[in-house]
């Protein structure tokens, strides 16, 4: 039998129906689907199927001394029993098995992850491995007719990086967390390529905080034809001037010159991974769903593999033809136009042998997928028939105009040959239209503007910018990246896009870049980066690179051992702003978000126990107080964020509670008259959870029935008594049965 493996299901499953011609047998092994047909079965793995970690006595954060682990053994455990009960069950049945999981440095691991397995049930098994670049007839057909050998090498710079990145995240997370004292589920994350990412935010809004406004000014004439014209000088800092030049204004403009230029706009590169990430955020998506759709499209057959650095097209892919199989459809008449044209592809600036560009391999209509989907392939399509069209040509006139002793100026453009923005629409091109003039015409003034402006601080990192950055930086890699920029918004270290830091950002960035700035600085994982290429071309050992990191490590720890007072002072002081939603409107004192004793989530005033006023918050999520402040309350909006979820803005607390309350009170029933005598003769020592001492709480608040209880309002009930709000309202619900 001969075993196929693929990187998830759906691709396992559309394998198998290419090489099938038909559709194939399922079948069920170990509880996993797989695929037969002759004598060949497919199964689709989830990705990683094992993973590395520490032995379980290293789990405890308050016993293990965090540098202890750099140089803690490091284990392998599974991840996806079920599919590695199914990999030994079909691997002793097979005689060969090949590797056909996506073709980079993650896919050649879990790949090889796969191969170990079932070669531990069949030690004789033959292996090869198929490469290819989209999922399509021909590319898989081709891939299985000239397979090769499993590239270990580029397993192995893989494993380096699961390592490393363990190691790391695991030392300083467990570090930072423990001396700051932010543990459980609010424990504060920090990671090799993460922390640097989240310096270059935080850097960002601290030069945007810092920015000094510089007034200038602009002076603007309107004259005949409806010609606006603006000074020469353009912007002026000097108010004096501006006054001295609109005091003296002439009755008419001459038309000193006019000069028109042919202007070429060259067509975009093919997208590589960043590039399509960038675009795909101009239209609203952020860098992790577009990754996620785009996989999907790929899977499915419609684009090619999106995680690539290539951005040049490979002469084997037959531009001509691939255009020609979009003669139909939804791109009919822009495929028609191109291939009317001489179609030279655009080079951009990387060329690699992995995989080509992102480009489209089938065509599809709009009822075929989803929306956002569509909006994704039609990117991809746009992009590459842009890639393949003539330049922009437009006309550009630039004029200068005299009025009195000051030279103003004007520019129009005009397009001619739309050339690759008849495909490409997202980037765009307005035109600007000058009326008709000549040299020494003169027109008359109809009036001067001065508009007042004022420089502008530099923009926030949306995030088709920010992985841009990280690429030129060497920050990550094109299939981690995304998942780099979701971390930081799963850790509430960022909301919005264009992002803004929270507090807790900047207590970490700030602590870590006065004790430990070898952290936040991408030089260091820049190294380490080039050296995990180094392993998959066989110039350095797979156990060298890790090496070289564990003694980066370890000099990371020397500045922070010697600093540790220090940093778990400055982290708390740091922390502590970001749990600030506002100023209690009873005393005066912050309202914080505070823990109870058995973890529920409330805001508090930091005035208790004299003052008791609070605020109820929901058990689960990430609470990150955001910077819009309720003009009612003076208290600051928050969102929840929870894992796989969009954010939920809960807007003011207060707000938020009030509206609660008062649904609730829409939805109760309104008693009858015998469910009001029952509660009258039914005492409240018969209540569950009502002892003599909370009796004689609530009988100085005057409730000494239990009808005194189910009118009563429960939050001024528990400010009055300072019994739980919670508990209180458990009670009325146990009355009125």
């Amino acid at each position: 039998m001969h075993l196929i493996i693929a990187e998830k299901h759906d691709a396992a499953k559309r394998i198998a129906q290419i090489l099938a011609g038909t559709k194939p047998r399922s079948q069920r092994v170990a509880g996993i689907e797989a695929f037969r047909f002759d004598d060949k079965v497919v199964i689709g793995l989830s990705g990683h199927i094992v993973g590395v970690d520490y032995p379980p006595g290293y789990n405890n954060w308050q016993k293990v001394e965090c540098k202890d682990l750099i140089r803690a053994e490091i284990v392998v455990r599974p991840i996806q029993e079920k599919i590695i009960a199914a990999l030994q069950s079909l691997g002793k049945e097979a005689e060969r098995i090949t590797i056909a999981t996506d073709y980079d440095r993650e896919g050649e691991l879990i790949g090889v992850e796969a191969l170990k397995i079932a070669k531990e049930a069949n030690p004789g098994l033959m292996a090869d491995r198929v490469r290819y670049s989209a999922i399509t007839k021909e590319e898989i057909q081709k891939a299985f007719q000239s397979s090769g050998k499993v590239d270990f090498d580029l397993a192995a710079s893989g494993e380096a990086r699961q390592i490393i990145d363990l190691v790391w995240g695991a030392a300083l997370t467990r570090y930072i967390s423990l001396t700051s004292g932010r543990l459980g589920k609010e424990f504060l994350s920090v990671g090799r390529v993460q922390s640097p990412t989240l310096a270059l935010i935080v850097d960002r809004e601290r030069e945007i905080q810092s920015f000094q406004a510089r007034p200038y000014w602009e002076i603007f004439a309107d004259l005949e034809k409806e010609l606006r014209v603006q000074h020469a000088k353009g912007r002026i800092w000097d108010k004096a001037e501006v006054d001295r030049i609109i005091a003296r204004p002439g009755p008419e403009g001459i038309i000193r010159s006019i000069e028109k230029k042919t202007r070429i706009e060259k067509p975009p590169a093919p997208f590589d991974t960043t590039g399509f990430i960038a675009a795909a955020s101009g239209l609203g998506f952020s860098a992790a769903n577009a990754m996620r759709i785009a996989e999907w499209l790929y899977i499915n057959g419609f684009i090619s593999y999106p995680r690539t650095d290539n951005t040049v097209y490979p002469p084997s892919i037959d531009l001509r033809a691939l255009t020609s199989l979009f003669t139909r459809g939804a791109f009919a008449k822009e495929a028609e136009r191109l291939l009317r044209g001489r179609m030279v592809p655009t080079r951009g600036r990387r060329s690699t042998t992995d995989h080509p560009p992102i480009y489209p391999t089938a065509p599809a209509e709009q009822s075929e997928l989803k929306d956002e989907q569509w909006r994704i392939y039609e990117l991809v399509v746009r992009r590459f028939f842009a890639t393949l069209a003539e330049q922009c040509v437009w006309e550009a006139t630039s004029i200068k105009v005299d009025i009195g002793p000051e030279p103003f100026r004007a520019s129009g453009a005009r397009l001619i040959e739309p050339g690759w923005r008849y495909y490409y629409p997202y980037s765009k091109a307005e035109e600007h239209l000058l009326p008709e003039l000549k040299e020494g015409e003169r027109l008359k003034v109809l009036g001067q503007v001065v508009e007042a402006k004022e420089t502008q601080p530099p923009a926030r990192y949306g995030q088709g910018k920010l992985i841009k950055l990280m690429d030129e930086l060497g920050l990550g890699t094109k299939s981690t990246r995304h998942d780099i920029i979701s971390k930081l918004y799963a850790r509430a270290y960022v909301q919005g896009n264009p992002m803004r830091p929270t507090n807790t950002a900047y207590a970490v960035v700030d602590t870590l870049q006065k004790y430990a700035p070898t952290i936040t600085k991408p030089e260091m994982t820049q190294t380490l980066e080039r050296d995990m290429t180094r392993i998959s071309e066989r110039k350095i050992k797979e156990d060298e690179v890790i090496e070289e990191s564990r003694v980066m490590l370890s000099s990371v720890f020397n500045e922070l051992t010697e600093n540790q007072i220090r940093i778990g002072q400055s982290l708390k002081d740091g922390l502590r702003t970001d749990k600030i939603v506002g100023t209690c409107e009873k005393c005066g004192s912050e309202l914080l978000i505070r823990r109870g004793h058995r973890g529920s989530r409330f805001i508090g005033c930091s005035g208790y126990p004299e003052c008791r006023f609070t605020l109820p918050l929901p058990r689960f999520g990430t609470v990150v107080v955001t910077d819009k402040i309720c003009d009612k309350h003076g208290m600051n909006h928050i969102r929840i964020i929870n894992k796989g979820k969009r954010p939920w803005d809960l807007g003011c607390p207060h707000c938020n509670f009030l509206e609660w309350q008062a649904k609730k009170a829409e939805a109760k029933p309104e008693p009858d008259k015998k469910t009001e005598d029952k509660a009258k003769k039914k005492g409240l020592s018969n209540v569950p959870g009502i002892g003599p001492k909370t009796l004689e709480k609530l009988a100085s608040a005057g409730i000494k029935t239990t009808h005194d209880l189910v009118k009563a309002e429960a939050r001024s009930l528990a400010e009055k008594t300072g019994l739980s709000q919670k508990k209180i309202m458990a009670w009325q619900s146990a009355a009125r049965a």
